[in-house]
């Protein structure tokens, strides 16, 4: 007998409920090809029905002490703590990760729920006393309304954390659209949230697709919108969402070089490599996918693929697995379209991870390993984010060349450069122009003190994702100008100056 499938419920005016909608979509285990779910594309009316609700929550939410609001994000920290395990092996079933990798997921955005709880400390302010005579000028950062955010595929927990957290501690409330590929870890973390203690209509969810995104972009009562996916998708919210008047955010596309240095820690270099290249098989935005080898350390290709061969690749849940599936039957075919056009336009394939053998999950989206080199920048798989385990290889002559190749490729998310040279270090630092550097760190994703700060075709908007910046982007700052009189004052007559006095 075929159990079917259970069908992912949306969130709207603190309810779950089922979408009246024709059109579903399976989730898929992309180890196995089960069915895990089947997730809705919600009609129009039920995007505005969740928008409506959210409107409505605002007008007392926006109200409610900062402290309350920060307490309930003390509890979601604690809650998100306890079900780590669970909320693990959801999202490594739906999305591949090894459950490390998907515990790693969860932290990341579980910081970012703690930085929310000192929302007293973030959200503050500024005075100035006597700017004038019995005159004082104060900011308020109030916050915006109802806002939304749109997230991908391949950090189904850590994205959505980066956002709605962040977006309800300033006092917004807020319409969040999962990735329709693997949803329901996204739904555990909603359920939480909402026994941590957030109100009916302040947290919203609709599942769907372009026809949603859309509707999100387009409406009237939405104030703000973030995104984190693709360039493509990301440049379509951007210009909608923008024309429509919003304020907009979008973390996009990459292609993340690594700059290594013949004095750099061998043995640590090559093991920073081979994690931040094959890790959650190169399905991070922040991946290391491009290595640039400068003078002598053009000799490590060898020592790399034999690093890299050792790596086990299998479905997440098997004990000791490095590398997962990627998340569909069709991102494999694309990621091994782009390895045979490498072939193809003579880049030397000196690891082959096509077609693995992976017992028992003989039907899963496996690529292992593989690397180029000899790659140069007129080939596909240098200009397109492959988003996959396939690291390419160019070569430089000095630091100098190296820093010229990165600053000649559009895209600004993440560098890194390797070496033991402070020197090397900060003349790299300075002279790339790329937002987020790592100096002998792989992939320099900034704790939430810090904000997110990729830049160039990265990302579009002013103001990342987390951190301070995310502060700004949810709020308005209003400007107060005050005078109090007490009966004894004394006039000082008509004034028809600007100035005060």
């Amino acid at each position: 007998m075929t159990v079917a499938a259970p069908r992912i419920r949306m969130l709207i005016d603190g309810q779950f409920i089922e979408s009246a909608t024709s059109h579903w979509q399976d989730v898929i285990n992309p180890a196995t090809q089960d069915v895990l779910a089947k997730v809705p594309f919600a009609t129009t009316g039920e995007v505005d029905a969740a928008v409506a609700a959210a409107k409505e929550a605002f007008k007392t939410w926006r109200k409610t002490p900062i402290g309350t609001r920060a307490r309930i994000f003390l509890k979601y920290q604690q809650l998100i703590r306890e079900h780590m395990s669970e909320l693990a092996h959801i999202l490594t079933a739906e999305q591949g990760k090894t459950l490390p990798d998907a515990e790693g997921d969860v932290f990341r955005g579980l910081e970012v729920v703690e930085h929310a709880a000192a929302i007293g400390n973030l959200q503050l302010g500024e005075l100035a006393n006597n700017v004038a005579n019995g005159v004082d000028t104060y900011t308020i950062m109030q916050p915006l309304g109802v806002c939304a955010g749109i997230t991908p595929f391949n950090f189904p927990a850590m994205i959505p954390l980066w956002m709605f957290p962040m977006a309800i501690a300033t006092g917004n409330t807020f319409i969040l659209k999962p990735s329709e590929q693997d949803p329901m870890v996204t739904m555990r973390l909603v359920e939480l949230a909402l026994e941590a203690g957030i109100p009916k209509g302040v947290l919203n969810v609709v599942h769907g697709g372009e026809e949603v995104v859309n509707a999100i972009c387009d409406h009237p009562d939405i104030k703000a919108v973030s995104f984190v996916g693709s360039t493509r998708v990301g440049t379509h919210v951007y210009n909608r969402a923008s024309l429509a008047g919003k304020r907009v955010q979008c973390m996009m596309g990459a292609k993340n070089h690594a700059v290594v240095l013949p004095d750099a820690n061998k043995e640590q270099t090559l093991n920073a490599m081979v994690g931040a290249a094959f890790g959650a098989a190169g399905q991070r935005c922040m991946a290391a996918s491009t290595l640039v080898l400068v003078g002598e350390a053009r000799n490590w290709v060898q020592d790399l693929v034999a690093k890299a061969q050792t790596l086990k690749v299998s479905a997440g849940t098997v004990a000791g697995t490095d590398v997962g599936p990627v998340i569909s039957c069709s991102a494999r075919e694309r990621v091994e379209g782009l390895i045979a056009s490498g072939v193809e336009q003579g880049a030397k394939l000196v690891l082959d991870g096509r077609k693995p053998q992976v017992d028992g999950f003989e039907k899963g989206n496996f690529v292992g390993p593989t690397i180029f080199a000899g790659v140069t920048p007129d080939m596909r798989i240098y200009q397109e984010e492959i988003f996959g385990p396939v690291l390419v290889i160019l070569e430089a002559e000095t630091l100098e060349d190296a820093i010229a190749m990165v600053n000649s490729n559009p895209n600004g998310n993440g560098t890194a450069l390797f070496t033991q040279s402070g020197a090397a270090a900060r003349k790299f630092q300075e002279d790339i122009d790329v937002g987020q550097v790592g100096i002998n760190v792989p992939i320099p994703v900034p704790v939430p003190l810090f904000s997110f700060t990729g830049s160039r075709a990265s990302k579009l908007g002013d103001l990342g994702p987390y951190g301070k910046q995310v502060v700004l982007f949810y709020t308005q700052t209003k400007t107060v100008t005050a005078r109090w009189f007490d009966d004894e004052t004394l006039s000082h007559g008509v004034n028809t100056t600007i100035s005060l006095k």
